[in-house]
């Protein structure tokens, strides 16, 4: 009990954080933009979803 109720209200915060991102309108989206940003050293933070390939 209560474990669900600490990741959920993890992943609140998680949602909270990402939509404060989004209205900031500092973020990319995509495999291309993503490496480019990592190698020009501007991501600070990568977000991968579960599905992504592993080699590409």
């Amino acid at each position: 009990f209560l474990s669900a109720k600490k990741t959920k209200k993890s992943l609140e915060s998680i949602n909270s954080r990402l939509q404060l991102v989004m209205k900031s309108g500092k973020y990319v989206l995509g495999y291309k933009q993503s490496q480019k940003m990592i190698r020009q050293g501007k991501a600070k933070l990568v977000i991968l979803a579960n599905n992504t390939p592993a080699l590409r």
